[in-house]
């Protein structure tokens, strides 16, 4: 299939693409204000868009070779969409977001072949948020910035398909590449890019679990950040950074909000750790820098409990495996991705001795990224 087989034998007019991301640090810290350090994968999300001339949009995702026709109200003619059809849920929250400021958005035809795994914690979503805001702008010559597509991708998330999610993924997915981390204050949007910590490399493994964030606690477990927010007083979690203070809280947001709090304090620590980072000390450098990602899931795993047992197992495995340095899970959690920061040159052998150790517990596991 491609574009003019699905629309008619009409050509794109333009072309965007958006990566996918993986964050190192900082999860669940971004819509409580917090600090998060995130990065670019290879695997990238492309959409093709052209003009429509019937009066309706329609979008077609190749991944899951299905169609949705949507008029300029929102309503959706045809035959009844299945529930993955929820993509288009992203893209008409893009064009309602771009409309709302004011722009006119006429009715194109839209493309998705993406490469970004559905359901691992990767961002496919911001992907195809940032990616479809990326051609609208092209192809209508908006004068929009990166940074202001990750806050209309954010929006359109979070009001048309009902995650309350933060703005690492957007954000990341618009600004990073795969070369570097992005320190981001999610407050203040100011960022800094910084390179990889020296002598690693990153390895992504799927649990083989999938997740949906709209279906897990994710919601449920940001309504609990703001009520203990509420009850310290403070107008988010990132204004504490003394973690006993956390400590008269009922539970569980006693927990959710030491988890908050210690994981902003490990994503500065990571940064200082990689700012004075030199060629004598870059092993213990990195050691430190995986002793973070470790406690970070420990900390997921039992104050946030966004971990499953099979995540639990992976990471475990990881972190026994010589030359591994730190793992922990990336992304909302409840199934999904591992990341793990590995000794260069060695992605491939450790990749492959995890995941043999790993589908031996009956699990399918597969490499994302390295090796």
């Amino acid at each position: 299939m491609n574009f003019q087989t699905i629309f008619n034998n009409k050509s794109p007019e333009v072309e965007a693409l958006a990566p996918g991301r993986v964050n190192l640090l900082g999860e669940h810290t971004d819509y409580n204000d917090g600090f998060v350090l995130p990065t670019a994968i290879p695997q990238k999300t492309a959409v093709q868009i052209g003009f429509s001339d019937d009066g309706l949009y329609h979008f077609y995702s190749e991944d899951l070779n299905e169609r949705v026709d949507i008029g300029e109200d929102g309503f959706r003619t045809g035959s009844m969409p299945t529930l993955q059809s929820q993509f288009a849920s992203y893209i008409f929250g893009c064009i309602q977001v771009l409309k709302q400021l004011g722009y006119t958005i006429l009715p194109f035809n839209l493309y998705i072949k993406s490469s970004v795994p559905m359901g691992s914690g990767l961002s496919s979503s911001a992907a195809l948020e940032v990616a479809t805001l990326r051609g609208i702008r092209q192809l209508f010559n908006l004068p929009i910035n990166d940074v202001e597509i990750a806050q209309f991708a954010q929006q359109a998330e979070i009001n048309y398909a009902h995650v309350q999610c933060g703005i690492m993924d957007q954000m990341a997915s618009s600004l990073a590449d795969t070369k570097h981390m992005l320190f981001l204050d999610t407050r203040t949007l100011e960022r800094r890019v910084l390179p990889l910590p020296r002598g690693a490399s990153i390895l992504v493994i799927d649990s083989g679990v999938p997740r949906t964030l709209a279906g897990s606690g994710y919601n449920q477990r940001r309504a609990e950040c703001e009520e203990a927010a509420q009850i310290l007083g403070v107008k988010a979690l990132r204004d504490v950074t003394d973690v006993s203070r956390v400590e008269t809280l009922p539970e569980p947001l006693r927990k959710r909000a030491r988890h908050v709090v210690t994981e902003n304090n490990r994503v500065l620590e990571a940064i200082q750790i990689v700012e004075t980072q030199d060629e004598t000390r870059h092993v213990s450098s990195l050691q430190k820098f995986g002793e973070l990602m470790n406690a970070s899931h420990a900390s997921l795993r039992d104050d946030y409990e966004v971990s499953v047992p099979a995540l639990d197992i992976l990471v475990d495995i990881l972190q026994k495996t010589p030359g591994v340095f730190g793992a922990r899970l990336t992304g909302a959690g409840f199934g999904g991705a591992t990341v793990a920061l590995v000794a260069q040159g060695e992605e491939s052998n450790i990749a492959t001795k995890v995941l043999e150790k790993y589908n031996n517990y009956g699990h399918t596991g597969n490499l994302l990224v390295g090796g």
